[in-house]
């Protein structure tokens, strides 16, 4: 017969009863304490990354952009506003602003066509969920990839000259990357195969989030689709067209990859990131490359404020 220890006559210590827990008033102890200082200790690791790596080289970039650095010496000359003057009265940096409204032509091309196959294959149609892959992959492709690829559909006798030439139109076949008349309005065209599939998603998820109660009722009410698309549709995905608006814009002022891969920047084809670059590494003017940088940023910040002025976002109520 064993004999429980630890306390006088054998008894075992008991727990003092809930009720007398309560009455004294006391929370009974846990393992671990929290502090209040807890939530702020896992935020300082993401608040220390991004003061480190956006912040400190966004003021840098303030402060160059006020400079002459040349990108190599350890001195930096202040010059004021210089660099910010040579922006818009040296010709070959103006010129690329002209530029961008190839693009962003192209990106309100891109918007639409992206809008109509949503709005179309949201409904019941054929092979729909073939179509969504066909418009959605070239998303997917690498960047050079699409480059490469398409130097050879635009190179002289290539792929669309050999369309053109089928059906008739030979006449029409031109330097489609040496004729600074056609070269952005093919690297223009480019951009919108590749990027329609991404707007193709953003607007078909917003389509597929609006209820179906309100397409019944509105065909109980003999609505047909262009009328369900004006007054159900559009209004419904307003947000997610704010949004893609202002990702257009500043995609359309920040193009790099295509035009550098397919051309270079030549025959009029550099865009403003493109001219930014080679003033920084090829003609080393650190300077008037960060000047360059923070003018782009300060064109989307403008750009965005107008657009929330002239379209705010606002609760659309469709029920």
């Amino acid at each position: 017969m064993t004999q429980t220890t630890g306390t006088p006559g054998g008894i075992a210590p008991t727990a003092p009863p809930l009720d007398a827990v309560e009455a004294s008033g006391k929370a009974p102890r846990r393992g671990i304490r929290q502090s209040k200082w807890t939530p702020y200790f896992f935020v300082a690791a993401a608040l220390i990354l991004l003061i480190t790596f956006t912040y400190v080289p966004a003021a840098n970039l303030i402060w160059y952009s006020f400079t002459d650095w040349d990108g190599i010496d350890k001195t930096k000359d202040f010059v004021g506003f210089d660099s910010y003057a040579e922006i818009f009265t040296d010709p070959e940096i103006f010129r690329v602003f002209f530029v961008s409204l190839y693009y962003i032509a192209a990106s309100f091309v891109q918007m639409a066509l992206a809008l109509y196959f949503a709005t179309l294959l949201s409904f019941s149609t054929r092979f729909r969920n073939l179509f969504k892959g066909i418009l959605f992959f070239p998303f997917l492709i690498n960047g050079v990839a699409i480059g490469l690829m398409f130097l050879y559909f635009f190179q002289p006798g290539g792929t669309l000259d050999a369309l053109l030439k089928g059906v008739g139109a030979g006449g029409l076949t031109t330097q489609w990357l040496g004729n600074p008349d056609a070269v952005n309005v093919s690297l223009a065209a480019t951009s919108v195969w590749r990027y329609t599939g991404l707007n193709f998603v953003l607007f078909l998820g917003a389509i597929q989030s609006i209820p179906s109660q309100l397409y019944e009722a509105a065909e109980l009410d003999g609505a047909n689709r262009f009328q369900q698309f004006r007054f159900i549709i559009v209004p419904g995905i307003k947000r997610i067209i704010s949004l893609s608006f202002i990702l257009a814009i500043s995609g359309s002022l920040a193009v790099f990859e295509i035009p550098f891969i397919m051309t270079g920047g030549a025959n009029g084809s550099a865009t403003f990131v493109i001219e930014t670059i080679q003033r920084a590494f090829t003609f080393r003017q650190v300077g008037v490359a960060s000047a360059m940088a923070v003018v782009l940023l300060i064109i989307v910040l403008v750009i965005t404020f107008i657009q929330r002025r002239i379209a705010p976002d606002k609760e659309v109520e469709l029920s």
